[in-house]
């Protein structure tokens, strides 16, 4: 009827627009875009969200929509923005924000301000809820779940680093076991994929924070096992540990390249883990030499870790807690024996690095 029609005009041409700012959010015009702008663009996401939600039981205006979703969006030769993948019938309307939101934050043209805005809304706080039934970080976390652990894991370099990375490790770590339910050897090969794929300080940050998450839960084993839950506790980082002792290469590159006390804590919880680290720490020792002209410890070969970050990490590891400080001593000690138990500085490395310890 001709009062049906008045009425879809609007939603119609709002549809239109809103596939204009799919289009463009993959390019780099939303250098662009300020906070203003990514909050306009939510905004129409979730109201498209709305109408899915009031109206999915509406024959006719659903009908309606779909029409214009195939006819606008899934037919390469009209015009306008062509094509958008993903959002190609009524349902998909549910999840237009999901699809606005992975979009922008894969997108490095994205400015400092407008991707600092986009993470509030991802990233509101405790206590913050949406009005919606669910959050979109909550949607966002169950469609990489569903997909794979990937999409976030690509981030990097935005604000507000940390909660990024924390998210991205506790994805992770369900990615892992819910490949590990699957087949035995799942979480080896998903992690050699992501280390192949993509980049890998960004990679390396996600594996550590990862390996520092608390329990998924405060409840007994028995009792996740009894609910059903996919969370068996420890199970990712088992995952993640063994994997990594399996990988001596990728190993060297996260002792080598992670700050020093990151890589403290992190090996502070895996006892596994600071037996391999404090074994690459006294090899790595070895390769340097005392420059008599100089004055100090030098290295052979310019890709030789220096005196002051071998120093560094030796000092972070003691000031970890007494097992793990005095694992660390006692290693220092044992090559200072075995090296002639000098107390002469410059004759031994490890007698220099004991009396800097404050530990001679």
């Amino acid at each position: 009827s001709e009062a049906f029609a008045r009425h879809m005009e609007p939603l119609l041409q709002h549809l239109e627009r809103f596939s204009e700012v799919l289009a463009v959010s993959r390019t780099t015009h939303v250098s662009t875009w300020d906070p203003a702008t990514v909050r306009r663009a939510l905004q129409w996401a979730r109201y498209l969200r709305h109408i899915h939600r009031r109206f999915g039981r509406h024959g006719r205006i659903r009908t309606a929509l779909e029409r214009r979703l195939h006819n606008q969006w899934r037919q390469e030769s009209s015009p306008g923005p062509g094509p958008v993948p993903g959002l190609t019938n009524f349902q998909s309307l549910g999840r237009c924000d999901i699809l606005l939101a992975v979009r922008l934050l894969e997108n490095r043209a994205l400015g400092d301000a407008a991707c600092h805005h986009l993470l509030h809304q991802l990233f509101p706080g405790p206590g913050v809820r949406d009005t919606e039934e669910e959050t979109l970080q909550d949607c966002l976390a169950r469609l990489a779940r569903r997909r794979s652990a990937v999409h976030m894991l690509r981030l990097s370099g935005y604000r507000e680093e940390d909660s990024l990375v924390k998210t991205q490790a506790e994805l992770l770590l369900e990615r892992l076991q819910e490949v590990g339910q699957a087949e035995a050897e799942g979480p080896s090969r998903l992690l050699s994929r992501l280390w192949e794929r993509l980049p890998q300080n960004n990679f390396l940050k996600v594996t550590a924070a990862a390996l520092l998450l608390p329990p998924p839960s405060t409840r007994p084993q028995e009792e996740e096992l009894a609910l059903g839950s996919p969370k068996a506790p420890g199970r990712g980082r088992q995952e993640l540990v063994r994997w990594l002792l399996g990988k001596p290469d990728i190993m060297v590159v996260f002792c080598r390249s992670l700050p020093a006390s990151l890589l403290a804590s992190v090996v502070g919880r895996h006892p596994a883990l600071s037996r391999v680290y404090l074994g690459l720490l006294t090899d790595w020792g070895r390769h340097l030499y005392y420059d008599l002209q100089k004055g100090s410890w030098v290295r052979a070969e310019p890709q030789d870790l220096p005196w002051e970050e071998l120093y560094d990490r030796f000092q972070s590891l003691c000031q970890a807690s007494p097992p793990l400080k005095d694992e660390v001593l006692t290693t220092l000690k044992s090559c200072k024996a075995q090296d002639g138990d000098y107390e002469v500085p410059g004759l031994s490395i490890w007698t220099d690095l004991l009396l800097a310890l404050g530990s001679g």
